[in-house]
């Protein structure tokens, strides 16, 4: 299956909610508990005010996925910080949708002038743990239980991406 990236916008609202809402309704992934409407769109769209964020879309023209670099802290001191969200239906990962998209937000983020990407990861996700990991991610903290979901209490494990040890080439 051939899969197209490009840019975000409010033509993909209702998709891109309906694939979070997926993720809230299923899994761990993402932390709210009930699923959102697609006000929650115009936040991710304040969120990426001038930070790369894209949809992946499948031959038929569908959105199966969405990423996006925003601000880590609003302080101007970390403004060379970002942190990514990403989210591929299940049945589109595992073909290396994933790592395109980590390219593409590194170009975006080596564009702003941006050198660290973290990521924040519920501990009860290893499959993403474990692809940062392969993509050159390092741990660099946890917070034990500190969110609960479905009954479950779960921990956030912080990744962090140096974007001066990834090749140029990407």
């Amino acid at each position: 299956m051939k899969y197209s990236i490009g840019p975000m916008g409010d033509e993909h609202r209702q998709q891109v909610i309906a694939i979070y809402n997926y993720f809230i309704e299923r899994t761990f992934a993402a932390y709210p508990r009930t699923s959102v409407d697609d006000s929650m769109f115009d936040r991710f769209l304040a969120l990426t005010h001038d930070y790369p964020a894209l949809v992946v879309k499948n031959q038929d023209s569908r959105v199966v996925g969405f990423a996006f670099l925003q601000a880590y802290h609003p302080a101007d001191s970390f403004q060379k910080t970002a942190v990514a969200t990403y989210f591929i239906l299940p049945e589109h990962t595992r073909k290396g949708i994933g790592s395109l998209i980590l390219k593409r937000l590194i170009k975006g983020a080596r564009k702003r002038d941006i050198s660290v990407i973290l990521a924040n990861i519920s501990s009860l996700n290893p499959e993403s743990i474990e692809f940062h990991r392969k993509n050159g991610f390092i741990e660099c903290g946890r917070f034990e239980g500190i969110g609960i979901k479905a009954g479950r209490t779960f921990g956030v494990v912080w990744m962090q991406l140096n974007i001066g040890d990834v090749p140029e080439t990407i």
